[in-house]
């Protein structure tokens, strides 16, 4: 795991000026990677690419950038490349050699091998940036999920690419400002996918290679997608469901088996759920020694699950770090440390809660560890998903407000797209409805010209919906919107590498994922019960209560459950939101937005509290982003 980021423009030809440039842009991704940095500089070409490196695989000999044998393709590898030794192996025996004995060197040899088809020769998480001196071109690939982020700013001068958007942000060229369609995205909670909060970044999607060629002095740019999701249109009818228990049972194992090689100790997140519990009763049996085994545990009996992730952790011998988060470390500093690595907001203060466990895995003297993420997204392991597919059947009140809306919604470009409205994103427009009256004029009128929940919908490839089964459109839609823009963002790999840590999602491993979207919908759910294959195929792993319990909220107590939480809350607000702030930014209202705040603190519905808190969230980060990007105030220090 890494921090890349570099440019190519022609008429930067000065090795002063190139290396002033990338310096800055390196410095502020120092969290990513602090054991070692490395760049390479390309006077002739205007071409700097560099590197900041978190030593995990080949610690000795994985120093970045990588090259080829005659130093016509150079490039840097964000991410891991599970199964590398093999493909090094095969490299060999056809006198292919590698830029050293790291995963990542395997990329350029299967580059020179394969040509742009190489990218289907990798497993793992990945971003990938190559230079190639002969054709005078720039690759820049993206892992077929997203797990590892990819930024980019592309303009007639040339392209600026990042792992972060704030190294983008350093480029003289891109200064920081902060896009006023993102920002009503964020307020709603669901972004366009491939887009950033700040104007004029992109994020490379998921399953993505962009090809920048520069001929006759101007840059040509093509993107194409080279994996994807592919449901079926026709599922298999009357099967026997253990043949698809076997096929995931079988999966899994491969995928927990190739996330725990390492030079470095290997642990695992434990939360109270199936996905994190199978991974570290398969971790167990698959290495020798006991697994470190880390928990979160909030204050707050309705959303905290540590006493099942204590049984668990009982049962396997893992040896438990147990972390015990309240107001006092989710709010104020870390509150804002989070934003600042996120670079967008979020609804819950999980992310932050994410941040603070990352910073004890490093503290424990771990950099990786394998998580549960993904699961819910191929099995149908969420309740708008059951939703969709069995109807208005709806046992999870505590999401009410947040994941779920408590009507019925529909919109006619998803009514288009999908012929109906994914439940997903049916709360995020009752959220929008509600922040209309809080924007500022300008804002407003913005909204005259612009349907933010239509610009989400046009963004999914109809040929990917058309004429699927219900569950799988509901599980292909929130993958390309939700599962890369927040859970692999903000709760992910943003919060685990803002304290130099990886974290390995072992259920998005393309082998997985190949296999679940052939399973049929009724094995995925069945009888009424979310994720039924992969408890099945786990059920001699898990302990019973786990094995027969209802899916679990994991989130963070919203700050209305608790007085201490919303004095914190209004703390900052009265810090982040005062008269000229809000002007400075221009994004809200000032005077309905401190009515707005007033009556939420006084709101006694648990649903619209829950939905209060949210926008209250995303209002005041808003204008957190606005002061540490675009003013540059500096970061407070957490304890």
């Amino acid at each position: 795991m890494c921090g890349i980021a570099g440019f190519w423009n022609p008429k930067r030809t000065n090795e002063r000026d190139l290396r002033s440039v990338l310096d800055p842009m390196l410095d502020v991704l120092d969290h990513r990677g602090p054991d070692e940095r490395g760049s390479h500089i390309s006077v002739d070409k205007g071409l700097a690419i560099g590197h900041t490196r978190l030593s995990i695989v080949g610690l000795d000999c994985g120093h970045q950038p990588i090259a080829s044998s005659d130093r016509a393709i150079v490039g840097t590898v964000n991410g891991e490349l599970y199964g590398y030794k093999k493909s090094r192996a095969s490299l060999a025996c056809e006198s292919r050699s590698c830029d050293g004995k790291s995963d990542s060197a395997i990329a350029i040899p299967l580059y020179e091998k394969y040509g742009l088809d190489f990218v289907h020769h990798l497993r793992g998480e990945f971003a990938v940036v190559l230079f190639d001196g002969k054709r005078n071109r720039l690759i820049l690939v993206r892992d077929r999920f997203g797990i590892k982020p990819l930024y980019f700013a592309i303009n007639s001068d040339g392209v600026v690419w990042g792992s972060e958007v704030k190294a983008i942000l350093r480029h003289p060229d891109h200064p920081p400002r902060l896009c006023p369609k993102a920002a009503i995205h964020q307020m709603m909670q669901v972004m366009v996918p491939g887009s950033t909060a700040f104007q004029g970044v992109q994020a490379l999607l998921p399953g993505h290679m962009m090809v920048i060629d520069f001929e006759q002095n101007r840059f040509e740019s093509k993107t194409h997608r080279y994996w994807d999701l592919n449901f079926p249109v026709q599922h298999e009818t009357n099967v026997d469901p253990a043949e698809y228990v076997q096929g995931v049972q079988d999966r899994l194992i491969d995928a927990v088996a190739a996330r725990l090689e390492a030079d470095v100790p290997v642990g695992c997140y434990l939360s109270g759920g199936i996905d994190s519990c199978s991974i570290l009763g398969l971790a167990t049996h698959l290495q020798q020694s006991p697994v470190k085994a880390f928990t979160i545990a909030f204050d707050s009996d309705e959303y905290d699950e540590s006493n099942i992730a204590a049984l668990m952790a009982k049962r396997t011998g893992a040896e438990q770090e147990l972390l015990r988060l309240t107001e006092k470390e989710l709010y104020g500093p870390a509150f804002e440390r989070a934003t600042w690595h996120a670079e967008r907001t979020f609804y819950n203060t999980l992310a932050v809660a994410k941040w603070h466990m990352s910073r004890r895995v490093r503290a424990c003297n771990y950099k990786a560890v394998i998580t549960g993420e993904g699961s819910d997204e191929l099995f149908g392991g969420y309740a708008f998903f059951r939703r969709d597919y069995l109807g208005k059947e709806d046992r999870d009140q505590i999401l009410s407000g947040a994941t779920l809306s408590e009507k019925e919604l529909s919109h006619p470009a998803w009514e288009d797209l999908c012929g109906y409205t994914p439940s997903w994103i049916q709360p995020w427009m009752m959220t929008l409805e509600r922040v209309k009256p809080l924007l500022s004029q300008n804002m407003r009128d913005l909204l005259q010209e612009y349907d933010p929940v239509a610009a989400v919908a046009n963004a999914i490839d109809p040929e990917q919906v058309r004429g699927r089964n219900r569950l799988d459109i509901s599980q292909y839609t929130w993958s390309k919107t939700m599962l890369e823009g927040q859970i692999l963002t903000w709760g992910g790999d943003r919060m685990d590498m803002a304290n130099s840590m990886e974290a390995r999602p072992a259920f998005l491993d393309h082998h997985v994922a190949e296999y679940a979207v052939q399973i049929p919908p009724d094995v995925r759910i069945r009888d009424g019960v979310e994720k039924w294959v992969v408890r099945e195929a786990m059920v001699n792993v898990l302990p019973r209560e786990l094995y027969e319990r209802e899916k679990f909220a994991f989130m963070a107590p919203p700050a209305h459950t608790d007085p201490v939480k919303r004095q914190a809350v209004q703390e900052m607000l009265d810090h982040w939101l005062t008269d000229q702030r809000l002007a400075d930014a221009g994004l809200l209202d000032q005077q309905s937005i401190r009515d707005f705040v007033s009556d939420a603190w006084q709101e006694t519905d648990s649903t619209i509290a829950r939905r209060n808190d949210i926008i209250i969230n995303h209002a005041l980060q808003l204008h957190m982003l606005h002061g540490q990007y675009v003013e540059d105030l500096p970061l407070p220090a957490v304890d």
